[in-house]
């Protein structure tokens, strides 16, 4: 019996493998330069946690950002909790990585983009047009933005 590789699922989980690396080091010793990130996640995924004023606001997706105030960083296996303000208000928030839809550093033009199973009606030709497209944007220096929809069927 055959069984395919699953390069989707393996690239999800090594590109949350990085946010967690990348949060642990700013947990350690916080944002380096102008590095700051734009982080978008579902709000219904399960065990998102965050008040119900915000979950009220957003009730599909929410994009925060990590730049000049955050408090109580702390990285764990599944997610990672932060305390954000929000007009002058502290919340504490916990987001797990398979809530995370982007996750971007604007600062360096880097950027990952997780895709849903309702984004996966893309045949075989958009495939190799995205391949090429990463490709020429690593030539050029753009924007390095994964997306991984273009590896499943």
């Amino acid at each position: 019996m055959s069984q395919d590789i699953d390069y989707g699922n393996l690239m999800h989980t090594a590109m949350r493998g990085l946010i967690k690396t990348v949060l642990t080091s700013v947990s350690e010793t916080g944002l380096p330069g102008a590095h700051h990130f734009f982080i978008t996640f579902d709000t219904r995924e399960d065990g998102v946690q965050l008040a119900d004023w915000l979950r009220e606001r957003y009730p599909d997706e929410m994009t925060v950002v990590m730049q000049h105030w955050f408090e109580n960083l702390e990285v764990g296996e599944a997610g990672f909790a932060i305390t954000l303000n929000f007009g002058d208000a502290p919340e504490p928030l916990y987001i797990p990585y398979s809530a995370i839809k982007t996750f971007v550093d604007p600062s360096v033009e880097f950027g990952l983009r997780f895709e849903s199973p309702e984004d996966e009606d893309e045949d075989e030709d958009h495939y190799i047009e995205e391949i090429i497209e990463v490709e020429e944007e690593e030539e050029h220096h753009d924007a390095d933005v994964v997306s991984l929809d273009s590896f499943r069927k």
